[in-house]
């Protein structure tokens, strides 16, 4: 087992003020060529361990969308030694917590554990991706439960909406489809397919381990080989992503749903990918635009001329590109005039920036705010993870306030004009059609397509 050098060398500040850095973090490899990072935290007797793959939906077969979610969720299900109920029963007794997610990019194992019983835990995480063995009835069940959850978001207008805009901004790309997959596809998984993705995606030379908490680097080191000797398969470099720099633009799609009273609206264009040297003068600028409760478009299309309860923009950055959007809603009546205000706003800080006091009351809330991120060891173990996947650097957290707080008015108005909207974007709407459409003269031809084509 090798082991390298500390690469950090103080603990997190507790407060907003003073100065913040991460804990020490000691990084050792397993002979099975996982990489390990450790970072000893108290003062609870509490440690979590993230266990990252780097095998997220991007890299779902084409024909099988929503495979890496369903069989990073079935990893629980039963290893070759342990049965479902036995590991349920095996992480209550220790006043344990398991849970999964994923993302375009990542699957994500997270497991939270008194210090005592963290060998246990991490041989349990170990046993889940090592072994595990997919029972059919595990199987068959979760297919359902999933399909009946696609059933059930066919009554969630949000839900269509956000997955119609997805499709529509990425097309082909992997990110072009939801981290879940859809119905066509999940409604085709079987036991076989599992167990493919696993041995063909999930390896430990495209995983990362980050424990933290109230153990000693040694241990973690000890025990992670412990955990995961063995473990094989998997590819040796994690899949390559095609740049995500081809979001679509200029197109209106209109997704019928007759029963509706609201429409669902979305915009969007291109954005950044997670680490780009844009992010600090974007997240400012953002803050003033839509991502506040303060912001310029709360104000003028909330609180000013009450289209809706919420609006909000954001970027959304992935390892290979990202999006920056516009989600909210309103009466159907008001469809083209929440359109057309909320392009104003944009066009307004696109052409003329923002303001230093904004920018400066951005700055402060964003800087109080950052500190948040590095409270629990949860929250500790993801930057970490995140600043190691993404090469944010080992500084990302001590500079974080420093960066954000030297960003210039003048920055700002350089990303806002490279970022919002420079091109016409896309619109996507979900609502009544028939009422709809025809306020939506002038803005470009319109595609009307089915809610049900998104279940």
């Amino acid at each position: 087992m090798a082991t390298r050098g500390v690469t950090s060398k103080k603990k997190a500040a507790p407060t907003t003020t003073g100065e913040l850095k991460l804990p020490t973090i000691h990084e050792s490899t397993t002979s099975s060529g996982l990489k390990v990072l450790a970072a000893e935290r108290g003062p609870l007797p509490l440690v979590v361990a993230r266990l990252i793959i780097r095998a997220g939906s991007a890299t779902d077969p084409a024909d099988k969308h929503g495979l890496a979610d369903f069989t990073a969720r079935l990893l629980r299900r039963g290893t070759a030694r342990m049965s479902v109920d036995e590991i349920d029963e095996t992480i209550e007794f220790v006043g344990a917590s398991f849970s999964v997610g994923s993302n375009e990019d990542l699957l994500s194992l997270f497991i939270t554990s008194p210090a005592e019983h963290f060998p246990a835990m991490l041989a349990m995480l170990g046993q889940m991706v090592r072994e595990p063995s997919f029972p059919e009835r595990e199987v068959d069940q979760a297919r359902e439960r999933t399909l009946a959850g696609f059933a059930n978001d066919l009554d969630d207008p949000s839900a269509i909406a956000d997955r119609a805009f997805t499709r529509a901004l990425w097309g082909s790309h992997p990110y072009g489809h939801d981290v879940g997959g859809s119905t066509a596809h999940v409604r085709t998984f079987t036991r076989d397919d599992l167990v493919r993705f696993h041995r063909e995606r999930m390896g430990p030379r495209v995983s990362l381990l980050t424990v933290v908490g109230a153990v000693s680097p040694e241990t973690v080191a000890r025990e992670a080989e412990k955990a995961f000797a063995g473990w094989e398969g998997g590819p040796e470099a994690p899949m390559a992503v095609p740049p995500g720099d081809k979001v679509a633009t200029g197109r209106i799609l209109l997704v019928d749903k007759p029963d509706q009273t609201q429409t669902q609206v979305r915009i969007g264009g291109p954005g950044m990918r997670t680490g780009h040297p844009d992010y600090f003068a974007s997240t400012a600028m953002n803050i003033v635009l839509g991502g506040g409760f303060t912001s310029r478009l709360v104000n003028e299309v909330r609180v000013e001329r009450g289209l809706t309860y919420g609006i909000s923009s954001y970027f959304d950055s992935m390892s290979a590109g990202g999006v920056f959007g516009i989600s909210t809603f309103t009466k159907t009546e008001k469809s083209r005039e929440i359109i057309d205000v909320s392009l104003a706003e944009v066009a307004k800080v696109r052409e003329s920036g923002i303001g230093a006091a904004e920018l400066k009351k951005a700055q402060r809330y964003l800087a109080g705010l950052y500190p948040l991120r590095t409270e629990t060891n949860e929250s500790v173990a993801a930057v970490i993870s995140d600043i190691r996947v993404h090469g944010l650097g080992d500084d990302w957290v001590e500079k974080f306030r420093e960066r954000l707080l030297a960003v210039k008015p003048k920055q700002t108005q350089e990303v806002a004009a490279k970022y919002l909207f420079t091109k016409p974007p896309l619109i996507v709407l979900l609502g009544r059609a028939s009422e709809v459409k025809k306020q939506l003269k002038g803005l470009g031809s319109v595609t009307v397509v089915p809610a049900s084509d998104y279940e």
